[in-house]
């Protein structure tokens, strides 16, 4: 694009024209193909890339299974159905979560394991981080704070003036928080606000004329970029601390138990904060390079936004109880991490609030307030209805539901294992550089397909034993393995905070599977470089 200037003649700026912020905040995701507004080269695409899906993901599964693998009966055919089931989630012939309930579906009546085992992770504390995380982000559209925090970051002196400074700042926002708020958590706190920004770039791009009057908001790039750097920024800083996600305390519990040696908070974050600046430059340069925003710059944001904000006006009763509800929140989601910091992550008083305060309870703890806080006592109406909240992305949840059923069958049948022996017996492995790259590599892919949590809990027990067999010293790897479970970025079921954004209906498929790709390949080499180096250095480990 030229300019970013508008033509006050340009005729783009007359005839129907898109309600930006019902499209961005409306609440709605999986979209079919008949609900996007698409360019007749895109429509071609996509309907041959979905036609693909309804032939091939079947094919594949069937002609996996009756292969001649020698593997065990139930890890091929569930093998079978992953890949039928990866590839229902690339090519979407049908929605992702109707691919992923496909899939559920199927181990159980091929017999790979009962009902009731394989549907248990539905009841996971994940899910009900999901409920009630989406339930305070509802809330938050509902009575405007979404764009009101949007006016507030927007306001920051130079933020406004580029769509680039803009992502940039949410990525160091994002990987700050999730340095001690789980990743989920973080994202799930901060979409609404980003949505809220993108609606207000969204609305100045088709003021402006930049955009025609009735093109689809979800299709910008820069509406893809803002909610990857989201995401991925909240996969980058989960690494900073040892409670900054599953994945790390999983991978420290098993080093120290199988080393016997005591990884301290600050050797971890020493450790790791050279990874995480590094992969941070990385996934701006990433990002900016495949989903250039549409503009760099636009004249006026910053009276649009002194004028919009003196519109708002003072804050309702509803706003100050969600903000109520969404703080104490945070804060019982909070209080372990601080527990650890200041009395140490042996001390009773951490043992007290891990114990108690699980992510998933206190995030419906949360939003049941908002069913209690009252905005009119004498109507006894409260912030949120039962029909505000059963409007929440539902497909999103069972979207990840599936993807932990996956990950803990993996665990179950034996087949992460099998995969792991039979990769590193075939790529003779024999050193301590090819083990590292063994086991970041391995774990890239298994997060890719399954939860990040799930990956940490498969990879690091296969690593470990296979470095005492060739007579290596398990902590190098085992620290690779555990980092790299965090970075699968290709799937909206590689990660909740992937599927999250994808859920709001601004990040094709597509584009994020061809993000993820380049940001694993780089995320891998740094790991498989740093790791080393930082351990040798900051003495983690000795």
């Amino acid at each position: 694009m030229s300019s970013n200037r508008a033509d006050p003649t340009d005729l783009t700026t007359t005839g129907p024209r898109t309600d930006v912020r019902t499209a961005l905040l409306g609440g709605k995701s999986f979209r079919s193909l008949s609900e996007q507004k698409l360019s007749p080269r895109e429509e071609k695409f996509e309907r041959t890339r979905q036609t693909l899906g309804f032939f091939l993901a079947p094919a594949v599964a069937l002609i996996f299974a009756l292969l001649p693998t020698g593997m065990d009966r139930s890890q091929q055919l569930l093998a079978a159905v992953l890949l039928g089931v990866i590839i229902l989630w690339i090519c979407e012939p049908v929605p992702i979560p109707v691919g992923g309930l496909i899939g559920v579906a199927a181990v159980v009546l091929l017999g790979i394991a009962p009902a009731g085992d394989v549907l248990a992770p539905f009841g996971s504390t994940t899910i009900f981080t999901f409920i009630g995380a989406f339930i305070l982000a509802a809330a938050m559209l509902k009575h405007g704070i979404a764009q009101r925090l949007a006016f507030a970051v927007l306001s920051i002196p130079g933020v406004a003036k580029s769509t680039y400074r803009i992502i940039i700042a949410f990525g160091l926002i994002t990987c700050l928080l999730s340095a001690f708020v789980s990743n989920t958590a973080t994202v799930a706190m901060l979409m609404p606000t980003a949505l809220g920004i993108l609606a207000v770039i969204a609305k100045l791009m088709q003021d402006r004329g930049v955009v025609k009057a009735d093109f689809d908001p979800l299709r910008l790039r820069v509406g893809a970029a803002l909610m990857l750097m989201l995401a991925y920024g909240a996969s980058v800083g989960g690494l900073l601390t040892p409670v900054g996600s599953p994945p790390n305390l999983i991978g420290r519990g098993l080093i120290e138990e199988a080393t016997g040696v005591k990884i301290g908070f600050v050797q971890w974050t020493a450790t790791v904060a050279p990874i995480c600046a590094a992969m941070f430059v990385v996934l701006a340069l990433i990002m900016f390079l495949l989903n250039k925003p549409e503009i760099r710059r636009i004249e006026g944001v910053e009276e649009f936004i002194r004028e919009q904000k003196a519109e708002q006006g003072r804050m309702s009763r509803a706003e100050k109880n969600t903000l109520f509800a969404f703080g104490l929140t945070v804060t019982l989601w909070l209080l372990p991490a601080v527990a650890s910091l200041v009395a140490g992550p042996d001390s009773d008083l951490y043992t007290l609030f891990d114990n108690r305060l699980d992510e998933g309870i206190v995030a419906v703890l949360g939003a049941s307030l908002l069913f209690i806080l009252p905005t009119d006592w004498k109507q006894r109406k409260a912030t949120m209805t039962w029909s505000d909240a059963s409007k929440i992305d539902w497909g999103t949840i069972l979207l990840f539901g599936t993807g932990i059923i996956f990950g803990a069958l993996l665990a179950d049948t034996g087949l992460a294992e099998t995969i792991g022996t039979a990769a590193s017996n075939n790529l003779g492995i024999t050193n301590i550089v090819a083990i590292t790259a063994f086991s970041a590599i391995l774990a890239i892919l298994i997060s890719e397909t399954t939860s990040n949590t799930a990956s940490a809990a498969v990879v690091v027990p296969i690593v470990i034993p296979l470095c005492v067999a060739l007579g290596v010293d398990p902590f190098v790897p085992a620290l690779a393995a555990t980092f790299a479970a965090s970075f699968g970025f290709m799937l909206p079921v590689s990660t909740p905070q992937n599927a999250i954004v994808y859920g709001t209906g601004a990040v094709p498929i597509t584009r994020m599977v061809r993000t993820g790709f380049a940001f694993d390949v780089i995320g891998a080499i740094l790991i498989i470089s740093i790791v080393p180096i930082m351990v040798g250095v900051t003495g983690i480990g000795s």
